[in-house]
């Protein structure tokens, strides 16, 4: 005769195995949400240092106000 743990038992480390694969999936989720995000960051950063570049080849070395658009000099030593 086989032996086995009660059932009870064996429901409770069953649900306990459920949670931790769901909160393994979700890491994974999140870890390819994070690789994701740190692309869409990177991309963003050239993207503003293009425009900066841009910017400044047009402008000179400015201080733009990013709520109204005002560009202030920018003198040596600042």
């Amino acid at each position: 005769m086989k032996k086995s743990i009660l059932k009870e038992e064996l429901e409770k480390l069953q649900k306990q195995n459920q949670q931790k694969n769901a909160i393994l999936h979700d890491l994974g989720v999140l870890q390819t949400q994070i690789h994701s995000l740190n692309h869409m960051y990177f991309d963003v950063m050239n993207e503003i240092n293009t425009d900066k570049k841009a910017l400044e080849e047009k402008y000179g070395k400015v201080e733009i106000d990013l709520s109204n658009g005002e560009i202030k000099e920018i003198k040596d030593g600042e």
